[in-house]
């Protein structure tokens, strides 16, 4: 590179950071210091030029000791095109952090002089013991925009640079994507993991042509599962509580006849189904399917999917309704004739 000094992954992001309150474009931050959602600490190190700096004072933590477990959970799809906030400000730096995240910035060659200077001025305000509020230290934070890397691109619409708000004060109101109770369940929603979807068949492996299969899942794995999403300094909290509702059976061809009708297999009192036992033969499964037809040498790709009711409470009294999200898995089933013996 010359003369030119690499400027490391951190540093990178922090000109970006920086440039967006120059060019009003906002680029994903996608350095530890960002809104990655993976840490369950309000602290993350990031490495800058070889010092580490605690800089996330405001970032989101998660209590997921009431989700789903088990090597089988898997994530929500909303049942609708709704995703939860690519991007959200909130508390990012004390005022020493911010100095040490941008100074370094600020020397890079790269970034030029006239620059440089127009930043230094912004910040600094000539008053190095008042620079970047330095004289307000433990009064409020230097807020500044998270990324939600797991969401398609959407992070332009965060396209300011660092601004101060005061303890207790609310961010200005030009800021439309300011953390609040909502936005913390939505990103709840999605650390929200559930039980797997393979149903349990009577006949298993194989069935037959005409001969009512029943269906089921394990009615004690379905309960109601939540994720608590956090900012700590601001004391802003919520719940998003995810509660199963419906089981829907496909049977992965037209030449069946789903029980009930609408193949949809409604959840009652934790219930997902009904069990097979010996005596049933004669009667109709609550939830299942009839195969018109064999499946030859192949096999059948049978769909069940659980839809969840979506609900979240947060802070101050705050909550409501979320779009509902569900989860599904395939798995194959083999259709046999029934064999008759001639005499």
């Amino acid at each position: 590179m010359g003369a030119m000094k690499r400027i490391s992954g951190a540093v990178a992001v922090g000109v970006c950071l920086s440039l967006c309150a120059l060019s009003g474009t906002a680029l994903a931050d996608d350095s530890p210091t960002g809104g990655t959602l993976e840490s369950s600490s309000p602290e993350q190190e990031a490495k800058t030029d070889g010092r580490d700096l605690s800089v996330t004072v405001g970032g989101v933590t998660f209590d997921r000791s009431k989700n789903g477990s088990g090597n089988s959970t898997g994530a929500l799809t909303s049942t609708t095109s709704w995703t939860p906030p690519a991007c959200w400000y909130a508390p990012k730096y004390t005022p020493q952090q911010l100095q040490d995240y941008l100074e370094p910035i600020w020397e890079a060659p790269s970034t030029g002089d006239q620059w440089d200077l127009e930043q230094r001025e912004k910040y600094n305000a000539n008053d190095e013991e008042k620079g970047f509020n330095k004289d307000k230290t433990g009064e409020g934070y230097w807020w500044d925009f998270y990324v939600d890397d797991s969401y398609p691109p959407g992070w332009d619409a965060c396209d300011k640079g660092p601004f101060w708000v005061d303890t207790g004060d609310a961010p200005p109101a030009d800021i439309e994507n300011a953390v609040t109770p909502e936005i913390l369940a939505e990103l709840a929603y999605n650390e929200i993991r559930v039980p797997g979807t393979e149903v349990t068949l009577a006949p298993a492996n194989t069935t037959k042509v005409n001969l009512p299969t029943w269906a089921w899942l394990d009615g004690t794995e379905f309960k109601p599962v939540s994720v608590t999403a956090s900012v700590d300094v601001l004391n802003l909290t919520a719940t998003a509580t995810a509660e199963p509702v419906s089981l829907r059976i496909e049977p992965g061809t037209k030449d069946a006849v789903s029980y009930p009708a609408s193949g949809v297999c409604q959840i009652v009192d934790g219930r997902i189904g009904e069990p097979y036992a010996k005596g049933k033969a004669g009667r109709t499964p609550p939830c299942g399917v009839k195969y018109l037809r064999s499946s030859g040498d192949g096999t059948y790709p049978l769909q069940a999917t659980v839809t969840w009711k979506i609900t979240w409470t947060g802070t101050g009294g705050a909550g409501g309704d979320l779009p509902d999200g569900s989860f599904g898995a395939t798995q194959d089933v083999v259709v046999q004739e029934i064999q008759s013996v001639n005499r």
